[in-house]
């Protein structure tokens, strides 16, 4: 069973909109931002909506004077969702076109895939996903959440809502994998327990077998760091089996891109999730951004976790620019240090200077009726998994992705 891309971007003329934006006219001399995304491919849900925040960050920082008397330029290519591409796409930008800074990558795997590239090329790499923690590089900075500003909120509050007994589903891969110790971890320390742990390769979509090992061990709760068109089979399964309104489910990766508006309400509605954006947030700055973003695309409803976290990641490296005057990587690394904070769409973010990840305000909701509801806002929370093992005030020199201690 194929995600349903047309209904997850809103439509095709969304898409057809987001790349019809009027370009400025470019200076000769102009600050060349790069992109690299899964526009298409499998995970084009994901990257066609990064791709057009990116445009639209970019699109209202020339509309305002540009940066430091210079427009930005953006210099992107689509992977297809091909992992090998991330590679030659990195380098491309860093040797031949000799951007100023990268933006991109959705999964681990391309993270990594060119996370050595831009350390090597003194690039500032800026990767704005939620993730699984532990990465400390001084030439990366991180706007996604990790597991202990989103599962640590995310188990207790899921719990209290079902009881202790959880069984956890996840994508077999470093995300899945990590996060699934983690929700382990969270379990116990609430005094859970985990009845079964299951992971699943990203093409698999035949959930038969898995429904009925979970009949077999009547958990109270279900995790399920599932991931991408495959895995979202599973929810619709489930609610075939006649199984979601009997054993209720948290996840930490289903709507990130926008997955609950294919879900119809009746398999989506009460399945848990904590984030940080969701398009239900009834402040200025979200509604402000949905309708901007509908102005240059012609409807918001494209908009998800993902594009906002990319929205945000852009908009805090131009004012690091601002702040530094200038976009030389070393004093843009001690802007961003400075504890800078900016106000996005889904809150305050503020960079920490220890790990270069963000410190964020974090939303208990639920699916209902196809979209997300606020249950409770949990304010600037520190990537505190992260903090654990990473100091690059005090090792500026580390170059690690630590499998953090659980």
């Amino acid at each position: 069973m194929s995600l349903n891309r047309r209904e997850l971007l809103g439509g095709t003329a969304a898409f057809t909109a987001a790349m019809m934006v009027p370009q400025v006219t470019l200076a000769a001399d102009t600050i060349k931002l790069g992109s690299i995304l899964d526009a298409s491919g499998i995970f084009d849900a994901y990257g066609r909506p990064m791709d057009m925040a990116t445009r639209l960050a970019v699109s209202e920082i020339n509309a305002a004077g540009g940066l430091l008397g210079r427009e930005v330029e953006v210099i992107a290519y689509d992977t297809q969702s091909d992992m090998a591409l991330y590679s030659q796409f990195g380098q491309q930008l860093t040797r031949q076109d000799q951007v100023d800074v990268v933006h991109g990558g959705i999964l681990s795997a391309s993270r990594e895939a060119i996370r050595q590239t831009m350390r090597r090329s003194q690039t500032p790499y800026f990767y704005n996903v939620l993730y699984e923690g532990g990465v400390c590089d001084r030439n990366i900075f991180i706007n996604g959440v990790t597991p202990a500003q989103q599962v640590e909120a995310l188990v207790p509050y899921a719990m209290g809502q079902s009881g202790p007994r959880v069984y956890i589903l996840a994508a077999d891969y470093n995300y899945g994998q990590i996060t699934a110790r983690w929700i382990q971890k969270f379990v116990a320390d609430n005094g859970g327990e985990t009845v079964g742990v299951d992971f699943f390769p990203l093409d698999v979509s035949d959930f038969g077998a898995t429904i009925a090992s979970i009949q077999t061990a009547s958990p109270d709760l279900i995790m399920a760091p599932l991931v991408g068109g495959a895995h979202l089979s599973f929810f619709r399964q489930w609610a075939a089996a006649g199984m979601k309104d009997r054993i209720p489910m948290a996840s930490t990766t289903l709507g990130v891109g926008n997955e609950h508006k294919v879900l119809t309400a009746d398999e989506g509605n009460g399945i848990m999730v904590a984030y940080n954006y969701s398009q239900e947030l009834d402040t200025p700055a979200n509604i402000a951004f949905k309708e901007r973003w509908a102005a240059a695309y012609g409807d918001s409803s494209a908009i998800h976790e993902l594009a906002v976290s990319n929205y945000q990641g852009v908009m805090t490296w131009a004012e690091a620019v601002r702040q530094a005057g200038s976009v030389e990587r070393e004093p843009l690394i001690e802007a961003m240090q400075s504890g800078l904070s900016i106000d996005g769409p889904a809150g305050k973010i503020t960079v920490d200077p220890q790990t270069h990840h963000a410190i964020l305000d974090v939303h208990l909701m639920a699916f209902e009726n196809q979209g997300m509801k606020v249950i409770e806002t949990l304010p600037q929370r520190q990537p505190i998994d992260t903090q654990a093992v990473c100091d690059l005030q005090a090792n500026p020199d580390d170059n690690t992705q630590y499998e953090i201690e659980i």
